[in-house]
């Protein structure tokens, strides 16, 4: 079942490989990045009153909500069967945040999610009733929202041409900083220990 599932995963665009692929791949990742950020500050606003989450980046960006849906549209095209949908749909986005969780708690000593209180769950990095929402929010993205932005990256595709490259810049910068940040707190508390 493993091989037949592997077997109909393809990537849907060869171009990704290109200059062209990544100016579309860095405005993909940068307004679902952004969405991301948004999704988790108003369910962190509705469930604590809080708007402002802790956020790894400087910037009001998710990455990981940048990386799954990229992902997803890249490797399911209309043709691809709904029952591995549904399972990529599960996969991807559960991975991705099981990887990021663990990454960032071994390398910089702290978690930004924990869900050690809630059933069925792996290390506090992920749990099934998320991974559940995961898969209605990654078909809401497909069938709705990708599409949708999809047209938009159309219309500005000739003025993100001149801007993609300072994005991707300022992501990485936003980065660097962000482990510097982190790896000197880590530090400081060492030594206060």
């Amino acid at each position: 079942m493993i091989i037949n599932l592997l077997n109909g995963i393809e990537f849907q665009s060869h171009h990704i490989f290109n200059l062209e692929g990544a100016a579309t791949i860095i405005f993909f990742f940068t307004v679902y990045s952004l969405l991301g950020w948004l999704l988790e500050n108003s369910y962190n606003f509705f469930t604590k009153r809080e708007f402002f989450k802790p956020n790894f980046l400087y910037g009001p960006f998710k990455p990981m909500y940048g990386i799954t849906p990229v992902l997803l549209v890249y490797l399911i095209s209309p043709e691809t069967n709904w029952a591995v949908v549904i399972i990529l749909c599960f996969l991807i986005p559960t991975i991705v945040e099981y990887l990021t969780g663990t990454m960032l708690e071994k390398l910089f000593s702290r978690k930004w999610w924990d869900y050690s209180d809630t059933p069925m769950q792996l290390h506090g990095h992920i749990c099934v009733p998320f991974s559940l929402c995961w898969i209605v929010l990654s078909l809401i993205c497909i069938k709705w929202i990708h599409p949708a932005l999809t047209l938009m990256y159309g219309a500005i595709e000739p003025y993100w041409a001149w801007v993609w490259s300072a994005v991707g810049l300022y992501f990485l910068a936003d980065l660097v900083l962000a482990i510097r940040k982190y790896s000197l707190q880590e530090l400081v508390s060492e030594e206060i220990q």
